[in-house]
């Protein structure tokens, strides 16, 4: 390796590392201010810049009238049954739909693939309108369990990600159950669904997130703030015509992200396992 080389081997790992510092701090910059902001009274927020530190970081005031004004409490209630039942759901649906999907050939497979795909193209905002009136029809506004059934709506990524795992698993083990007098529901239950545990893991995450950071719909549907909160639109208390209050807002969000957090502490093992499970075929 000539001189040259080297310096230009040299100075590409020096960018390379220059270029994880540099993103990792854009990434963690806006959650160091809104830590910093959380704990900031309303004088010190209007009379600092978002970076200043606060004089105390013992002062909870800002967290205990986050929960309690936004009606924090009920908001995370709802937002658990709400994740729950969307994945409990989301699962079962997922699984079976992608089983049938995979494991039956009839006239039609294919054309259901091909309409699931055709369903991720169109916006979702776009078929608002159509999905407002049914949920009007059915008086599902203003109502969680109908909120519930409209967030179960088929998962289309989760379904591909189902179906590639059962490609994955060979057609000899439900040959071999169905020889041993098992049913296809005995086949999927007991054999196939806990092989799709890394599966299930990504699918729950990427829906999950997605549960419980909705604010669109949540707002658009459940317009009763009182009784029928949601973190994501818990949030929104403070944010007025006549200005928004910054640093419960932060303590706000801090609040929201510890259950988050925490779930991602205690599971952190099954979720990487989950991500990374199949990235090798074969």
């Amino acid at each position: 390796m000539t001189v040259l080389q080297k310096i230009v081997h040299y100075l590409a790992i020096v960018l390379k590392y220059l270029s994880l510092v540099f993103f990792s701090f854009m990434a963690v910059l806006p959650v160091v201010s809104c830590v910093i902001t959380a704990f900031k009274s309303e004088e010190e927020y209007q009379n600092t810049n978002v970076m200043t530190l606060p004089q105390s970081w013992l002062n909870p005031d800002n967290f205990l009238q986050a929960f309690d004004r936004a009606n924090m409490g009920r908001a995370f209630l709802n937002s658990t049954i709400i994740l729950v039942s969307v994945l409990v759901v989301s699962v079962l649906v997922g699984t079976s739909l992608a089983y049938v999907l995979n494991r039956f050939k009839f006239p039609g497979n294919g054309l259901i693939r091909n309409l699931f795909l055709f369903a991720t193209l169109l916006p979702g905002i776009a078929m608002q309108i159509a999905v407002y009136g049914i949920m009007d029809s059915l008086n599902f506004i203003n109502s969680l369990p109908g909120y519930i059934i409209m967030m179960c709506g088929t998962d289309v990524i989760a379904i591909y990600i189902y179906i590639q795992f059962f490609e994955n698993i060979s057609v000899s083990l439900d040959e071999s159950a169905i020889i041993d007098g098992a049913s296809y529901f005995t086949i999927y239950h007991k054999i196939l669904l806990p092989l799709l545990k890394p599966a299930i893991v990504t699918a729950c995450i990427l829906k999950g997130v997605g549960t419980y950071n909705e604010y669109y719909c949540a707002n658009l549907y459940l317009q009763n703030k009182k009784l029928l909160p949601t973190v994501a639109t818990s949030l929104y208390t403070f944010v007025g015509p006549l200005g928004s209050k910054y640093n419960l807002i932060c303590a706000g969000v801090i609040i929201s992200l510890l259950p988050a957090l925490i779930v991602f502490i205690l599971f952190q093992k099954q979720i990487y396992s989950g991500m990374t499970a199949g990235s090798v075929k074969g």
